[in-house]
């Protein structure tokens, strides 16, 4: 799909505000146009909008997906590490690559949106800092899950895993973890330590930034940082003129029931020409 090299384009399906059939009909379509990855959200409740819109769980979602598609990269952008038990989101995403033929990924983060955590009953912790220590604790089980290490937790730790370990291991021989953030004291030091892939969304500005901090987290733990995919994520509205594209941006904006002034100054919307946002590929990319 990429005529640019070391470029990938992978797309995010949001799941809110839609049927079962267009959603499913949509992950088919992007299979054959040949993107390389498939993704979707972790949200139990819309978060665009009014958050009670009609939305559909992640990894079911993905389940389904795995037998519509044949070549698509599969994950979650990202989960929410607050929801399940990490052995759990190990067996998911092992049970996943199976289904797909060796294509999963292990999407996760920190988790944020309050409101779908209280509602359902689900910790939300004491601030964003505890949950990042959740998630290293999390990821680091997760990996060594999918290695088809033993997992014991020493005591104190949130998780509580005894002489845990996982059959039938992943097919593919290091199933990648995507992890999602860009905070610079907590999320990047995780992503030096575990990640396989990074997934991090700004101006092209704050994305060189959080690289060149990212690459200092893992000097300190003694990781190649040129192991770790550099992902950003972008909300793309392309029409032939920009003012085409704003429109569809608007009327985009009113079927998900949110108004523009609360994006209109939300830099992960790529609103132009296809020239325009190739442009902005290309110097991420750089």
């Amino acid at each position: 799909m990429s005529s640019t090299p070391g470029v990938k384009l992978g797309v995010l399906l949001w799941s809110q505000g839609t049927d079962w059939a267009s959603y499913e009909r949509s992950a088919s379509r992007v299979d054959e146009l040949g993107y390389d990855s498939l993704w979707t959200w972790d949200h139990l409740y819309a978060i665009f909008g009014d958050p009670y819109q009609p939305i559909f769980e992640g990894w079911m979602s993905l389940a389904a997906w795995a037998k519509v598609t044949k070549r698509v990269q599969l994950g979650l952008l990202v989960g929410a590490n607050t929801f399940r038990n990490p052995g759990l989101v190990a067996k998911l995403a092992t049970t996943l690559d199976h289904l797909s033929d060796g294509r999963a990924a292990l999407g996760i983060g920190g988790a944020w949106f309050e409101l779908e955590h209280t509602a359902h009953g689900i910790e939300f912790g004491s601030g964003f800092g505890q949950r990042l220590n959740w998630l290293d604790e999390s990821v680091g089980a997760m990996r060594a899950l999918l290695d088809g290490e033993e997992v014991s937790s020493p005591p104190g730790g949130r998780y509580q895993f005894d002489s845990l370990r996982h059959e039938p291991l992943p097919i593919q021989a290091r199933l990648p973890i995507m992890i999602g953030g860009s905070g610079e004291r907590k999320t990047l030091r995780t992503v030096a330590k575990y990640a396989d892939q990074w997934n991090a969304m700004g101006s092209i500005e704050k994305l060189r930034h959080k690289d060149g901090v990212l690459r200092s987290h893992c000097e300190a733990v003694g990781r190649d940082p040129d192991e770790i995919e550099r992902t950003v994520g972008c909300k793309p509205i392309i029409r032939d003129t920009e003012a085409e594209a704003q429109k569809v941006w608007e009327a985009q904006m009113a079927h998900n029931r949110t108004p523009m002034t609360d994006v209109a100054e939300d830099d992960t919307f790529w609103v132009g020409t296809a020239e325009q946002l190739a442009e902005r590929m290309i110097a991420c990319r750089e």
